[in-house]
């Protein structure tokens, strides 16, 4: 007996080494997210580079050389930078100003000489023969990087620049080279010759190496002036400012404070709904938000509302994947097996359900950090860092805790729950119902679209400036006003006279100008704005500006965001196939998929919600949310064809699949729904404004995950038959 007592002794003591180790761990990620580690203060949240709507940033203004640039020429121009300044910042914005010029906002830095610097004033650049005929122009490079290699004969380091070209550089090269072999092709920039490198062989195939290059600085120099010579217009700048942010520091702060204070809600439903498990869980919670907080730092990535969508769904899955595992627990004790071993168990029958959900929506997420360009990219680059942090602290941290937690006297079943005996739920059985409620909620946004399509504005949503452009106005006022005066008491003034609720309002730092963006105006809606400003500020007249502005959104970039999500569904549909080994559970998933994004629209449509960037991560965060809601299903559906028993019953199958899973569903919605509803209750305009799409999202993915996958892939099991079912 006294053997026992002390081999008990000996296990509490280490299950309490075990929770003083990960309370200093998780104290020690703490105050990395809130300090950092060094006397910079890198890695902390302080740390963080916040976008345009929530810091401000560097705005430039370049202007084309030529008096009537075409349309064509402005659209590849605004394409190509776009891709170049998202190295400053994926959250990058560059749209076209007025008929020749072209704004750049970068987000989450303060040094415009130092931006201007870097990224330099686009020109001229071409490709001149020995007697100084041009070749060909930048317009077909299509790419240059700077590097380094080893000499295979001396084995001294030499440094380079690597070109690319598309198909008609590549000709005009292959041509160039093969008729000015051992002859030197110059490389002019604004008439300035940057290289003059000796032809050694005759190049084709659109690639080649500037070698003899003195330093790796040298090279990037190089790199980069070809880069910013590559593009169709010669740019001049014209101005540079350093703006304010779109959304005010109200909006910082009271969003901190929801996702405090949601993070708290959050930590009690857990605790109070799975007890030491979810107490568990609460400690990987914590420690998830302060290595994403350190990650997100580190890394250098820029925060904006986009991002944050991508944190909220990062801790959707990360609460998601300990209720799956605590949902096996409980199973597991309910069928006589012992705490300790139902701990194990309910790890290694969750960790398929978790993986497979989880690789798929970072499948998403790597496709879209590919393809995808501007709040796309970013959106993407919070998913992927959340989703492999979630992945381990659900898989490593909690289990750690959890077993520390038994070790060190919590071994009473009462103190982790068991699973009551549910009715299984006919969920195949009401399949029409279903089919038809979701059926009406689509025709009727199909048919608001196309009512307002055809309306006098022709617009079948409510596009944001982000989509359709504007009006620029620029406003010098008599004193230095806060980004909360300008919210509070500029932006009703504007809504009032020019009739719109989309307005944006962003102060130029180190003087007393606004910068006001609204819809399009006419000439004499400008004339009621100005009139107004005058009146309620004092403003000069004569100082006020306007100019027409692009959408940030350019077609481009729509572009690029459609292969992204279709590219994605692909990679999605293809590894479901692969880990189901049956192409019906990838069908079904991506139907229902494509169901959330017209159920979201439907209400966007309806409610004229404002269709901007918020509005594409909105749907990518539905999509992540929703597909791994239908792993989880997919998963016992997949056990149960295992089990001779229900092979027979497909529709039995399914409905205790659903079931099953049903209070996963529930809870996991309940938590990430809390997280959300509190940034809508205390957020400012532009929080509610995502907000509340993506509460519509998190319950329409519930509903399609309960009440419509499971149904498809019966029906597409019962009508599509392999010969060997």
């Amino acid at each position: 007996m006294s053997k026992t007592g002390y081999s008990g002794k000996n296990t509490r003591g280490k299950g309490a080494a075990k929770l003083i180790a990960v309370i200093l761990f998780a104290v020690l990620c703490g105050y990395g997210a809130v300090f950092g580690f060094d006397r910079y203060g890198s890695g902390s949240a302080s740390d963080i580079r916040l976008g345009l709507d929530l810091a401000g940033g560097v705005s430039i203004t370049y202007e084309a050389a030529q008096a009537d640039p075409s349309a064509s020429d402005l659209s590849d121009t605004i394409y190509k930078l776009q891709k170049r300044v998202e190295g400053y910042s994926t959250e990058a914005e560059v749209y076209k100003e007025g008929s020749n010029r072209i704004n750049v906002d970068i987000p989450g830095v303060s040094d415009a000489n130092a931006i201007l610097s870097e990224l330099g004033t686009p020109g001229t650049l071409q490709f001149l023969d020995p007697d100084r005929n041009v070749i060909m122009t930048g317009e077909v490079i299509t790419g240059a990087q700077a590097g380094y290699r080893r000499n295979s004969t001396t084995g001294a380091i030499e440094y380079v620049v690597e070109l690319t070209m598309n198909e008609e550089g590549a000709r005009l090269f292959a041509e160039a080279t093969e008729k000015f072999l051992g002859k030197v092709i110059y490389i002019v920039y604004d008439g300035e010759n940057v290289s003059a490198p000796t032809v050694n062989s005759v190049i084709t195939g659109g690639q080649c190496t500037i070698e003899h290059i003195a330093s790796m600085e040298a090279a990037d120099t190089l790199a980069t002036t070809i880069r910013i010579g590559a593009l169709p217009l010669e740019l001049r700048e014209a101005r540079s400012t350093v703006v304010g942010a779109k959304l005010g520091e109200e909006a910082i702060a009271t969003s901190l404070k929801a996702g405090a204070i949601g993070l708290g809600l959050v930590i009690l439903l857990m605790c109070g709904i799975y007890l030491i498990p979810g107490l568990a869980a609460s400690v990987a919670l914590l420690i998830y938000v302060a290595l994403t907080v350190m990650a997100i730092s580190g890394f250098e990535l820029t925060l904006t509302l986009p991002g944050i969508a991508g944190i909220i769904l990062g801790i959707g899955m990360a609460v998601d994947a300990n209720v799956i595992i605590f949902a096996r627990i409980r199973e597991e004790i309910a069928g006589g097996k012992s705490v300790k071993l139902a701990i194990h168990d309910g790890f290694s029958k969750a960790l398929s359900a978790i993986v497979d959900g989880n690789i798929t929506t970072l499948i998403a997420a790597l496709i879209l950090l590919w393809k995808g360009s501007g709040t796309i990219k970013g959106f993407a680059q919070t998913l992927a860092l959340g989703i492999v942090i979630s992945m381990f602290t659900a898989l490593v941290v909690t289990k750690f805790v959890l077993n520390a937690l038994y070790q060190a006297g919590f071994t009473d079943k009462k103190f982790y729950g068991s699973a009551k005996s549910r009715t299984t739920v006919d969920f195949v059985g009401r399949k029409k119902l279903f089919f038809a409620v979701s059926g009406l909620v689509i025709a009727v946004g199909i048919g608001t679209m196309v009512f307002y399509g055809a309306g006098n504005d022709k617009s079948a949503l409510n596009y944001s400036l982000e989509f359709q452009g504007g009006t620029s106005t620029n406003v010098t006022f008599g004193e230095d006003m806060t980004l909360d005066e300008i919210s509070n008491e500029v932006v009703p003034v504007v809504k009032e006279a020019v009739g719109n609720t989309q307005v944006e309002a962003q102060k130029v730092d180190r003087t007393t100008e606004v910068i006001i963006k609204t819809r399009t105006l006419s000439v004499e809606e400008r004339e009621a704005l100005n009139a107004a400003l005058e009146e309620r500020f004092g403003v000069d007249r004569e100082k006020i500006t306007a100019e027409s502005i692009s959408a940030t959104v350019s077609s481009e970039m729509k572009r690029d965001a459609v292969v992204s999500v279709v590219l994605a569904g692909i990679c999605m549909l293809l590894y479901i196939w692969f880990r189901f080994k049956d192409i019906r559970f990838g069908a079904s998933a991506v139907l229902a998929l494509v169901h959330d994004v017209f159920v979201v629209i439907t209400f966007y449509a309806v409610f004229r919600w404002s269709v901007g960037n918020t509005f594409i991560a909105c749907a990518l965060t539905i999509v992540g949310y929703s597909i791994n809601a239908t792993i989880v299903i997919f998963d016992r559906v997949r056990e149960h064809l295992k089990e001779s028993r229900l092979k027979g019953d497909l529709k039995e199958l399914v409905n205790l699949s659903v079931t099953e899973t049903l209070s996963r569903s529930v809870y996991t919605s309940l938590t990430t729904l809390v997280m959300v509803v509190v940034l809508y209750v205390m957020g400012v305009t532009a929080i509610r404004e995502f907000a509340l799409p993506l509460m519509v999202g998190i319950l329409c993915g519930t509903f399609s995950s309960v009440c419509l996958t499971g149904s498809l892939w019966y029906l597409f099991r019962t009508k599509f038959v392999k010969e060997s079912e």
